[in-house]
């Protein structure tokens, strides 16, 4: 009998690797992917021979790696910078304007390994310099940290595998990451875009998007997005096996596909780990600080023979696999934590809530770095799961490190938090049983929404990707709103966002900045009974949960009276001006007192004041509670 040893042994794959001067050319046979050793960018990438992306090729038929010249650049953000006409990342190896000298290695020789795998490593050093030719960067570029690239594919596989490693030693000054992302820029036969569910649509050259923030979707979500040719029946997608190493938590919206809006118009596929869209995300470092993160590996995945449907369909199900594998095994990097290294941490969350519901709804349970906002960070490693109905939660392949577990669920107002978690290596953590008593300031009066960190449940929620939703507000409530409790029913009669009412005839939409317009102050009238007058000294608690911000103010009236002004974040997420259902969530209140309030019917009026059509909040949820 031949033994499983032996034949691994005996087993010959079809993984090639051969290199001139300029570039590394992997070939398995199926895919065949060419670095530049200058940059790092992948400027071809070819499935059973047709090229997949928008690469120029020079009179010799070889991919063009020229630069462009200063000011060259269509966008007009970055003059001088690579012509990026492929797959880049926007902190390549090569540092701004072409200068430094990357170090081109291969990593993993198919010669040594039975012509199973392959990878090559591109890595500049920043010797005094910035890295970054991303959107937001300048000249000089933009972030003083080494950059490593790799690319790597396997024997019979239609994937390349693309992951970066960002090293800042300690004797860099401060620097802060401003984009950054991966991006692939697609051949014209692709002209169907999927992105999700509801994003997935035909999208040839001649369609004009417009404003491409209709097209953001939440991420964590979305695992496996790209394009398709319907045409030649081809599939070029992204699958992330992983979110670790992107930014945001569970519930970042982000671009993951566009059309360029230059003369090429070239299908675009994105994988930002860090923007500043819909609030953003922060990679802040000081000097005398070492900082390293690894980004990915994500996969670039090949498929056909099929029509759109089924092409995304089979990279989701891919997608999953991939993340069956994660972490990967061939990786060797002190940046990446092996299988070995990390740990599975669980337990169950016990609600202790006598006023709230019998069970979590999509609870989502996550470790995030201590003293971060996790809806804002990009520098650490984050590591969500789905928890169950009755709490129970186990978040797989953690790296050693400290930590804060939050949890937060569909029914539940606020985060659950426990500080200072220190994760081992290679154990199985249980954390036992965990209390989560959700805060209440009294017992409940009413309630708008549910709290589930959108405002999807909101009547005019479901076109929160219409660029003139604000003026939808206008033609659907021309008196604006008077919300009964008990009576009126939160999905018809209480918008998702609160505005001002349109009063200017001449508004214009703009694409990627809104409305210019300007509108009058919007009330947002409540009406609600009180079975007697609250006791000397009560206090009542107006709760509420923003999922979206673009407002200074809030203004509370009780039964007639100035009372004054709800608590606003002052950091704008732009989600009203680029058309989305949710940015960055958080808890606010304001506390009166309750001898403003009396038996019978009483009226609780939230105004934003008169100004610009693209101001305003989104709404999560909101309650009123009375302590007596």
């Amino acid at each position: 009998m031949i033994s499983a040893a032996f034949f691994t042994a005996c087993t010959r794959g079809n993984v090639s690797l051969s290199e001139d001067e300029q570039t590394y050319t992997l070939d398995n046979g199926i895919v065949s992917a060419v670095v530049a050793k200058a940059s790092g960018d992948l400027v071809s990438l070819q499935y059973k021979g047709k090229e997949i992306l928008a690469t120029r090729m020079d009179a010799e038929g070889r991919p063009d790696l020229v630069l462009d010249p200063p000011g060259a650049n269509p966008n007009g953000l970055n003059p001088g910078m690579t012509d990026h006409q492929y797959g880049f990342w926007s902190h390549d190896a090569m540092g701004p304007r072409g200068t430094g000298d990357a170090i081109a290695t291969v990593t993993v020789n198919p010669t040594r390994n039975h012509r199973m795998r392959a990878e090559v490593s591109v890595k500049g050093y920043a010797k005094g310099r910035k890295m970054g030719t991303g959107p937001g960067s300048t000249q000089d570029g933009q972030f003083a940290a080494d950059v490593e690239i790799r690319y790597a594919i396997e024997d019979g596989s239609a994937k390349v595998y693309t992951y970066c490693i960002f090293t800042h030693p300690d004797s860099y000054p401060a620097s802060a990451i401003g984009e950054a992302r991966f991006c692939a820029k697609l051949a014209p036969m692709f002209d169907w875009m999927s992105v999700d569910r509801s994003v997935d649509f035909h999208y040839p050259r001649e369609h004009f998007a417009g404003d491409k923030y209709v097209y953001t979707a939440v991420q964590s979500v979305n695992p496996a997005f790209g394009w398709s040719s319907t045409t030649e029946q081809i599939g070029c997608f992204l699958l992330n096996p992983s979110m670790e190493y992107m930014s945001g938590g569970p519930t970042k919206v982000e671009f993951m596909g566009h059309r360029d809006t230059n003369e090429a118009a070239a299908p675009c596929i994105l994988n930002y780990w860090r923007s500043s869209h819909y609030g953003g995300a922060t990679v802040e470092v000081e000097q005398g600080e070492f900082w390293e993160k690894i980004i990915g590996p994500f996969v670039l995945y090949i498929n056909d023979g099929g029509d759109h449907d089924a092409l995304y369909a089979d990279a989701r199900a891919e997608a999953a696999r991939e993340a069956e594998k994660w972490p990967y095994g061939w990786v060797d990097s002190p940046a990446y934590a092996t299988r070995e290294q990390r740990s599975s941490v669980s337990g169950q969350l016990r609600l202790d809530d006598p006023d709230g519901p019998d069970r979590l709804a999509r609870l989502k349970v996550g470790l995030a770095a201590p003293d971060a906002c996790w809806q804002r960070d990009a520098k650490h490693y984050q590591f969500w799961a789905d928890g169950s109905e009755n709490g129970d939660f186990t978040i797989p392949d953690v790296r050693p490190g400290r930590y804060t577990l939050y949890a937060f669920a569909d029914g539940v107002l606020g985060e659950f938090v426990k500080k200072d978690i220190e994760i081992p290596a290679g154990t199985d953590f249980d954390l036992g049983s965990l209390v989560w008593k959700p805060r209440r300031e009294g017992r409940p009066v009413f309630e708008i929404g549910i709290p589930n960190r959108n405002g999807s449940e909101f009547a005019l929620g479901g076109d929160f990707r219409n660029p003139e939703v604000v003026l939808l507000y206008a033609q659907s409530f021309p008196k604006d709103v008077t919300y009964t409790v008990g009576e009126s029913d939160f999905r018809f009669a209480w918008p998702y966002l609160h505005v001002p009412h349109r009063t200017d005839g001449e508004v214009k939409v703009l694409p990627f900045f809104g409305l210019k317009g300007e509108g009058r102050a919007t009330p947002y009238k409540i009406r609600f009974q009180l079975p007697k007058t609250p006791a000397a000294g009560a206090r009542a608690t107006l709760r509420l949960a923003i999922c979206g911000t673009a407002a200074q103010d809030l203004h509370v009236n009780v039964n007639g009276l100035r009372a004054g002004s709800v608590p606003l974040k002052q950091t704008r997420d732009g989600v009203i001006t680029r058309h989305g259902s949710h940015g960055i969530w958080y808890e606010t209140e304001f506390g009166f007192n309750a001898g403003k309030l009396h038996k019978g019917w009483n009226d609780l009026t939230l105004t934003l004041p008169a100004g610009s059509l693209n101001s305003g909040i989104l709404y999560d949820y909101l309650r009123l509670e009375l302590a007596e």
